[in-house]
């Protein structure tokens, strides 16, 4: 059987305090799982939610658990996420990716994250793209 994974996710005192996320996720053993960007798309490869970016986010998150659990481990032991929003995305639908995030992952001790705007993603409809490494 393989060992216990070992991983803690901290602020040090150093750096300020972050809302939302963690500064640093250390891994001492486990097996590292790579989850590839995931867009609103669902098991039949359509697009769900349209130009709707809480329900787009809705099905990524979604997909991210699907993911997970297929590799043995779920949003409690992601260690990070990297998350792409297209540019066209007003900030405040922000508070709703934030939400449907917060629904999943360990609010006391998130895990560090980068969110970063960009022109456009493959497809012109994907609004937003997760990716995510987790600790199984």
């Amino acid at each position: 059987m393989p060992n216990e994974a070992s991983f803690r996710i901290f602020n040090p005192s150093e750096l300020h305090k972050p809302v939302g996320y963690s500064h640093v996720a250390e891994v001492a053993s486990g097996k590292l799982v790579y989850i590839a960007g995931q867009v609103a798309l669902d098991l039949s490869g359509n697009l769900v939610g349209g130009s709707d970016f809480r329900a787009q986010t809705a099905q990524v998150f979604a997909n991210l658990s699907a993911a997970l659990k297929a590799a043995g481990t779920d949003f409690h032991r992601v260690v990070k996420f990297t998350c792409y929003c297209v540019e066209k995305v007003d900030p405040a639908q922000i508070a709703a990716f934030r939400e449907i995030r917060d629904a999943h992952v360990n609010t006391a001790q998130p895990p560090a994250s980068t969110f970063v705007y960009v022109s456009r993603l493959v497809r012109p409809e994907w609004l937003i793209e997760v990716e995510a490494i987790a600790v199984a």
